[in-house]
């Protein structure tokens, strides 16, 4: 007996008792870990949950005084709105032939959802009302637009109507109506184009801009290639007034840098010119593109300035206000050349490579001194060593006092629009239309 009992406490190999005496490794050990692991994960779950109500209660508080804000700028809008007269529909551009369209400059609500939070400015025209004369083609276009252009009238003024196509879905007309909020936010300016009121309450959207007779620059610069006998014509270039004219758009250029806004755009079809030979910036639509955040301009978009951008540009870098003074430097040799597409030997796709060689634009035969000059320190390859658009100005009024006014710009060669066409890198297949 006495041995039995003293070998309880001894466990023979392959007996019960190594089970009992690792009992607590085996269960208890495991079950801790187990209740630890199912304690923080309740820990976590209480915490999201308590994170998801907090949000949610802070959403709904702002929702409702967004809504409350809303409300009260509906009020105060409908308190301040006078009745205007809009125009007399045509039947062409909508089906009830007589129905008065308000007109205001102000955005819909759409378009102010997607805009940020600053107040948007509200502009409203004195009552007048549309006749409209013919519809207007597109000048120079090489891919489908979205809108049409007809000639009108308004208070005697004569007036362009860019009216939005009746298949435009949202997005084009969100685009189109901020667009023209765009341009009004820009203000007024002696050498931009005048917004001179919105149909946006009812389709069709329609924008009015004031008329410049000899619309774009490029196609009134190839008029000027034509031969005249006699006397003088309207559209004769001289030296003088490619400076007058220089001087003009680079001050809408130093304008609209001061409103924190890059053109982009700079090229002679992107200048309309008027009566009396003034010119007036535009081709905005890309300015307003990188304003509105939108994720990304067309690629034929692209194609059709690329000729005229800078190598920054070229090299996928950004926009740069000395973008625009590259630009403008194309833009005098369009002008000297009477309406010549630049770099005309190079192809789009080599020129940034025919720029890293320091080559740069070549003297056109009837340019003086003076003016490649100009051209020259708007071209430079470094951002930083481009003239100043102040200094610009400068040159050009200075040289507006010396240049000569009397010899008439000419260019031998006839204008071949397939040639021209290749040259500024449009490619053959683009479907185009001139005016």
């Amino acid at each position: 007996m006495s041995n039995l009992t003293n070998t309880t406490f001894a466990c023979i190999p392959g007996s019960l008792c190594e089970v009992l005496f690792y009992q607590v490794e085996l269960i208890v050990v495991p079950v801790l870990f187990l209740l630890l692991f199912l304690a923080i994960m309740i820990i976590l779950l209480v915490l999201k949950c308590s994170h998801k109500k907090s949000y949610r209660h802070k959403h709904h508080r702002k929702e409702n005084d967004h809504t409350q804000h809303h409300h009260n700028t509906q009020g105060s809008h409908r308190s301040n709105r006078r009745h205007l007269q809009g125009i007399d529909a045509p039947a062409e551009l909508n089906p009830m032939e007589h129905e008065v369209i308000p007109m205001t400059a102000q955005a819909p609500h759409e378009v102010q959802s997607s805009a940020s939070a600053i107040p948007q400015q509200t502009t409203e025209r004195h009552p007048s009302s549309f006749q409209l004369l013919s519809p207007l083609p597109i000048s120079f276009s090489v891919k489908q637009d979205n809108f049409t252009l007809h000639r009108a009238a308004i208070d005697r003024q004569p007036v362009i109507l860019r009216v939005l196509k009746e298949s435009a879905n949202a997005r084009e007309r969100q685009s189109f109506l901020g667009f023209s909020h765009f341009l009004s936010e820009l203000g007024p300016h002696e050498s931009l184009p005048k917004l001179l009121g919105v149909v946006s309450a009812r389709t069709p959207l329609m924008m009015a801009v004031e008329e410049l007779e000899h619309r774009d620059l490029l196609g009134f610069l190839w008029r000027c290639r034509q031969d005249h006998t006699g006397q003088a014509a309207p559209c004769d270039m001289t030296e003088r007034r490619i400076f007058t004219m220089g001087a003009q758009i680079a001050s809408a250029l130093e304008y609209l840098h001061s409103k924190n806004c890059i053109h982009g755009n700079v090229k002679a079809r992107s200048v309309l010119v008027g009566q009396d030979l003034s010119v007036k910036l535009w081709g905005l639509g890309p300015a307003y593109h990188r304003k509105s955040n939108a994720s990304s301009i067309e690629d034929l978009e692209e194609i059709e300035t690329r000729k005229w951008q800078a190598p920054e540009l070229l090299a996928r870098q950004p926009l740069q206000q000395s973008s625009d003074v590259w630009s403008f430097g194309i833009l005098l040799y369009e002008m000297v050349t009477l309406g010549e597409a630049p770099f005309p030997n190079i192809m789009a796709s080599e020129l940034l490579q025919h720029l890293q060689r320091e080559n740069t634009l070549k003297r056109p035969p009837n340019c003086s001194n003076t003016l490649y000059s100009i051209m020259k320190s708007c071209c430079k390859w470094r951002a930083k060593d481009r003239v100043s658009l102040a200094e610009l100005i400068r040159k050009l009024q200075s040289g507006e006092r010396s240049a000569n006014d009397q010899a008439v710009l000419r260019v031998s060669e006839p204008l071949d629009i397939e040639k021209y066409m290749q040259e500024a890198g449009y490619g053959e297949s683009l479907n185009y239309a001139v005016l």
